[in-house]
Parts: C-alpha cells; sequence; structure tokens
C-alpha cells in the first residue's frame, strides 16, 4: 500500500489552492493523492519554469485532451490568478487552432469566454469589451504578406530557406496566415509561443514538426536547454508519460545537434 508523508500533501495541498485558485479536492483517491503528492507537491514547485510559463504548457495539453473539467479549472485558474491576461489566453486559443486544431480550439474559445464571464460574476463585475482586432500589425497587401511570412519563417524556423508558394496549404496557410500574421501578433511573446507550440507538436508524435520547432526553439535560445527539459516534465505530467517520452528523446537530439551547430559557428567566426 502506497503511503504519503503528511508535510508533502499539505504541500500539495496549498500549492493546488495557490495555483488553481480554488481549495483542493479532498478524496484520497490514488489519482487525486498522486496529483497532490507529486503534479502539484513538486512539478508545479520546480524552478526551471515560471508558473505563469507552466500554463502554456498545461493549456493546450488540457484542450487537447477534450477533458472538460480539467480545460475549464485551468482557463479559470490561469485567468482568476491574473497569471494569463485575457487578450493573452484568447491568443493562446488562435495559437493553439493552428497547431492542435481547429474543432479543438472552438471549444477552448467557448470554455474561455465562459469561464471569463464566471470570473466576473463571482467578483459582482460586468465583463468589459474586448479590444479591438483591428488595424492588423503585418501588411494587408498581399505580395508583402507573403513577403513578411517568408521572413518570418525563416527567422522563426532558423531556417536559410521557407516553403515555395505553389499550394494552398504552403502558400495561403504557412506563408500568408501562420507566419504572415500569428506568429507576429503582438498578444504573446516569442517564449510563450514557442511553449504553445512544442505542447502542441509533441501531442501530435508529427515527426517533422516536432523535430523542427524543438530544434528552433533551442537554436533561438528563446528556450534554455533546462527550460526544455523542464517544459517535457511538465508536459508528461498533464499530457501522459508515452508522449513525454519521446518528446524527452527528441530534445535530447536536439541539444546535440544545436551544440554541434553552435560549436562550429564558432569555429568559422574565430
Amino acid at each position: 500500500m502506497t503511503t504519503y508523508a503528511p508535510e508533502r500533501l499539505e504541500r500539495g495541498r496549498r500549492a493546488y489552492a495557490e495555483i488553481m485558485t480554488v481549495t483542493a479536492p479532498s478524496d484520497e483517491s490514488p489519482t487525486t493523492m498522486h496529483l497532490l503528492d507529486f503534479v502539484f507537491a513538486e512539478v508545479w514547485q520546480r524552478s526551471g519554469l515560471t508558473r505563469r510559463e507552466r500554463r502554456f504548457v498545461t493549456l493546450p495539453c488540457a484542450a487537447a485532451a477534450d477533458a472538460e473539467g480539467p480545460l475549464r479549472d485551468h482557463v479559470y485558474a490561469a485567468l482568476n490568478s491574473g497569471d494569463v491576461t485575457i487578450a493573452e489566453m484568447q491568443e493562446t486559443v488562435l495559437h493553439f487552432a493552428v497547431y492542435g486544431g481547429w474543432p479543438k480550439a472552438s471549444r477552448f474559445n467557448q470554455v474561455v469566454d465562459e469561464e471569463w464571464a464566471r470570473i466576473h460574476s463571482e467578483r459582482g463585475l460586468p465583463v468589459p469589451s474586448p479590444e479591438p482586432l483591428l488595424p492588423l500589425a503585418t501588411p494587408s497587401d498581399p505580395e508583402a504578406r507573403l513577403a513578411v511570412g517568408e521572413q518570418s519563417f525563416k527567422d522563426i524556423n532558423c531556417l536559410p530557406f521557407a516553403p515555395i508558394r505553389d499550394n494552398p496549404f504552403q502558400g495561403a496557410g504557412i506563408l500568408n496566415f501562420v507566419f504572415g500574421e500569428m506568429w507576429l501578433r503582438p498578444g504573446l511573446g516569442m517564449k510563450e509561443r514557442r511553449l504553445i507550440t512544442v505542447a502542441c507538436v509533441a501531442f501530435q508524435d508529427a515527426p517533422y514538426p516536432i523535430l523542427s520547432h524543438v530544434y528552433a526553439a533551442l537554436k533561438s535560445k528563446d528556450l534554455s536547454f533546462s527550460e526544455m527539459d523542464e517544459l517535457a516534465l511538465h508536459f508528461a505530467a498533464h499530457y501522459g508519460w508515452p508522449k513525454g517520452s519521446h518528446l524527452n528523446q527528441v530534445i535530447g537530439e536536439q541539444k546535440q545537434r544545436v551544440t554541434q551547430e553552435w560549436a562550429d559557428e564558432a569555429t568559422v567566426i574565430s
């Protein structure tokens, strides 16, 4: 029979209440006990990522898992704690839609609206008017937009080339929207977008995207090696160890690749 250290469980309960902004669950099922003993008493307490940064890993995991309760709980907690603003949360939904799928993002978006309204109802406040969508910060001219998308693709992916504009997926999708607008929107910082993206490609297990986005996040130095390791642990706790194990393997391979490239670049410079 598993035994739990009382002081560790109490630390988990306190952490849960602080992170989730509600009282910790009181049942003594193995799932709840391990949730408190490991996920909240340890994983969320680790120093490798801030609490706010962990939100951007947790939210896509909950949205992708189709777990209605946890999704609501984590949306509510992120907004109610003030760790994530409503504008940042809405940008998270949009970014998730691209890398996690529009149908799941549609539900995610609905939950965000409902939990935002709940928070204001609990506080006895009206829901504020949304921020204006226009004007966009990116060019409206089609050719200029594609050119921006090509450069953005190179910069964000740390590659010397961009996809050619020979089909709707690459031209209208990747260059025009994903890199011609979404990655450049001011509502989220680059680090937050990296966290969301790596979580999404990790649960998708798509061979090239998981490799390329782990590589780019490390090569750009938007995420340090230790932060990426911490992302893998946090992801495994919220989406599952098999997927987390694969992500961890890719991270190890891309660390070696990036380290070698940096060494080669230093040799050329010297």
